[in-house]
């Protein structure tokens, strides 16, 4: 069985504590007509680097019935500022136009196969997966980047078309797991898409 979630499963379920102060589940986004759980943190680079792309992506998609949540399952004792206060102050500072999850247990990111930040999946209204992977092909430099794979696929769900790329291998950091090495990752997670 593949580490993260293949495309057609189904949403794995979560109930998980946000920035605003209230807990959030998978139903409650049941009006979304296209539901992002994207994977995220405060420290990495790569999420740095996109934050703002990915902003104009949600901001662009939001009148379209596409809602966007970030979750943060990096372990605080890999790095401090990924805790939760340092999560409530990144969202006062910068107001992204998505909920920002925390989970501090971990499960939910195994549940999705969550590999590196930001690692986006698209679900559509019957909360399929119809898109896995990065957002565009130069996180860390993303005013470079040349493919936004994930507006290609937004635009596609939208109009009722199929994705013409479902899978890209996500680009960033790896997920701080929790007692492990920084730079660990559990031995069944690879490359989505194999490297030519």
């Amino acid at each position: 069985m593949a580490f993260t979630l293949s495309i057609g499963d189904a949403a794995p379920k979560f109930s998980l504590p946000a920035t605003d102060g209230k807990t959030y589940s998978l139903e409650d986004f049941s009006d979304a007509d296209v539901l992002v759980v994207f994977f995220t943190c405060n420290h990495c680079p790569y999420v740095i680097g996109s934050d703002e792309v990915t902003r104009r992506t949600a901001e662009k998609y939001r009148d379209k019935g596409v809602v966007f949540v970030g979750i943060n399952s990096n372990s605080e004792a890999t790095h401090a500022e990924d805790d939760f206060a340092h999560m409530v102050e990144r969202m006062n500072e910068h107001k992204f136009p998505w909920l920002y999850l925390r989970d501090k247990s971990q499960e939910v990111a195994l549940a999705y196969g969550a590999l590196r930040t930001p690692h986006f999946y698209v679900f559509d209204s019957e909360r399929k997966l119809r898109y896995t992977g990065r957002g565009v092909d130069n996180p860390r430099e993303a005013e470079r980047a040349t493919v936004n794979d994930l507006d290609n696929a937004l635009a596609a769900i939208v109009a009722g078309k199929p994705v013409a790329t479902e899978v890209t291998n996500p680009i960033g950091c790896n997920v701080k797991w929790e007692g492990k090495d920084a730079h660990w990752m559990p031995p069944e997670a690879c490359d989505l898409v194999p490297q030519s």
